[in-house]
C-alpha cells in the first residue's frame, strides 16, 4: 500500500456552491419547479457529505465503498469524495515509554531495561491498511526490539574490550533506533530517536552483582597499580645505573626492586628503615 493524494476541492468554495444550490432549491420549490429543485437539493447534499476538516499535522484517509481513494494532507476545510469514510491519522511527533522489561544480557544475567521511543507517522495509508491498530503495533514491536538489543551485550565489564549496555549508551541507542526502524517501516512509522530510560540488574541478583562489580573494580585497580609500579621501578633502576649513582649486583637489584614495589603497591604509606652505618667490633 502506497500513500497517494485523494481528490479534494477548496472547502470555502464548496460551501459557497452548496449555499447557492440550497438557494436554487428554495427558489425552484417556490416557483413549483420541483424537478429542478430536487436535483439542486441532491447535489447540495452530495457535496455536503464530503465536507472534511483537516487540522495541522494531520492527514485524512479517504475510503469509498471499501476502496482506498487517497489521503488528504492539506489543512483547513476541504470537500472530498462524497459519502466516503474518512479516518484521521495524526502526523505529530509522539513519545512512547516502554514498560520495564526483565531480560537476560549476553552473559545470562537478568536485568531490567526500559526505553523511550520518539516516532511519527509518515505514511498514513500504511498505518491504516498494512497493520491493525498501528499504535499497538508500535508498542509491541518496540518491546521486541528492546529485548533483541539487550540480549546482544553484557550489562557491564571492566576490561573495556566490548560494548556494554551501561558504558555505551549512545551506541546501544543508535542500534535500537535502527532495529526499530526496520520493524516499524511496514506501518509507515519513522523512528526519530530511541533512548534507554532505565537499566539495572534484576532485584534477585542486584546485591550479588554489586559485590561482583566491587571485586572486579578492585582487581582492575590493582592491575593498573601493578602495571604502573613495574614501570616506575624499571625506570628508577635504569636511571640509577645509567647515571652511575650506584652499582648493583643481582642480589641488591632484587632487594631494591622488592622494596620499591612494596612501597608503591602498598595500601598504607611505607615506613622506611634508615641505615646509619655498620658497627664493627
Amino acid at each position: 500500500m502506497q500513500e497517494r493524494n485523494a481528490w479534494s476541492m477548496n472547502g470555502f468554495l464548496g460551501i459557497i456552491v452548496i449555499a447557492a444550490l440550497i438557494a436554487g432549491t428554495v427558489f425552484s420549490f417556490i416557483n413549483q419547479q420541483f424537478i429542478v429543485g430536487g436535483i439542486c437539493l441532491i447535489i447540495a447534499i452530495t457535496l455536503g457529505s464530503g465536507i472534511t476538516l483537516v487540522q495541522p499535522n494531520q492527514s485524512v484517509v479517504v475510503i469509498f465503498l471499501g476502496k482506498y481513494m487517497g489521503t488528504i494532507r492539506r489543512e483547513g476545510i476541504v470537500i472530498t469524495v462524497p459519502f466516503s469514510i474518512r479516518r484521521t491519522i495524526s502526523l505529530r511527533v509522539r513519545n512512547f515509554n516502554s514498560k520495564r522489561l526483565k531480560v537476560n544480557d549476553v552473559n545470562g544475567n537478568p536485568i531490567e531495561i526500559a526505553a523511550v521511543i520518539v516516532f511519527k507517522v509518515v505514511d498514513a495509508a500504511k498505518a491504516v491498511f498494512d497493520v491493525d491498530r498501528y499504535e499497538q503495533f508500535v508498542e509491541i514491536q518496540s518491546e521486541t526490539a528492546i529485548r533483541a538489543v539487550a540480549t546482544k551485550y553484557p550489562y557491564d565489564t571492566f576490561e573495556n574490550v566490548e560494548l556494554t549496555l551501561r558504558g555505551n549508551a549512545e551506541e546501544v541507542s543508535n542500534e535500537l533506533t535502527v532495529e526499530l526502524q526496520e520493524r516499524l517501516k511496514v506501518a509507515g512509522v519513522k523512528v526519530i530517536e530511541a533512548r534507554l530510560t532505565h537499566l539495572a540488574y534484576s532485584t534477585e541478583i542486584a546485591q550479588a552483582m554489586l559485590q561482583r562489580q566491587q571485586a572486579d573494580a578492585i582487581i582492575a585497580a590493582r592491575r593498573k597499580i601493578v602495571e604502573g609500579a613495574v614501570g616506575m621501578v624499571q625506570d628508577a633502576i635504569e636511571r640509577l645505573e645509567k647515571q652511575d649513582i650506584v652499582d648493583l649486583d643481582e642480589e641488591r637489584r632484587v632487594a631494591m626492586i622488592n622494596n620499591l614495589l612494596v612501597a608503591i603497591v602498598s595500601d598504607n604509606g611505607a615506613q622506611p628503615v634508615i641505615n646509619t652505618g655498620t658497627l664493627y667490633q
